[in-house]
């Protein structure tokens, strides 16, 4: 397995990860139980709500797939266009804050794409919390990683 390959791999295992984790804990917090649906309903954003809760297993195995498939995407994305856009050499935690709020974003363009429903009513402090937390455990460490791969101090 190739090195950047193997970087872009474990990058992406890890922002998804502390992604999923982070996503669990936030509805936890919200409604006091477990959100044992969770990956059913991220395999939601392609088959539908009622077909997603209604496919059990096999859906929740479909949102898992996808969840790190986006993760991936998004990692392998940044390893691909950091060495070609000089600006993004400016500050690895800056940088990393702000591919955070470009993944939020380009999530919620996409989402609109999909049969999954609007997240409801316009909230300015939830998307101020979803680009921090995105940007913290998303962002920050695929730069951080990039930065390290490509040797950039």
């Amino acid at each position: 397995m190739s090195k950047f390959f193997k970087t872009v791999l474990l990058t992406s295992l890890f922002v998804g990860t502390t992604d999923i984790l982070s996503a669990f804990i936030s509805m936890y917090i919200k409604s006091g139980k477990f959100p044992d649906k969770m990956f059913n309903y991220i395999a939601a954003g392609a088959l539908g709500i009622p077909a997603a809760l209604k496919g059990g297993t096999a859906a929740a195995f479909l949102g898992l797939f996808f969840h790190y498939f986006i993760a991936f995407s998004f990692t392998l994305f940044f390893f691909l266009v950091f060495p070609r856009l000089k600006f993004l050499t400016f500050n690895k935690y800056l940088i990393g804050m702000l591919y955070g709020v470009f993944v939020c974003q380009a999530m919620a363009l996409i989402l609109k794409l999909t049969p999954f429903p609007s997240g409801g009513p316009f909230n300015l402090a939830g998307i101020f919390i979803s680009w921090i937390t995105v940007g913290v455990l998303f962002g920050i460490p695929i730069a951080y990683n990039t930065y390290k791969y490509y040797a950039v101090e």
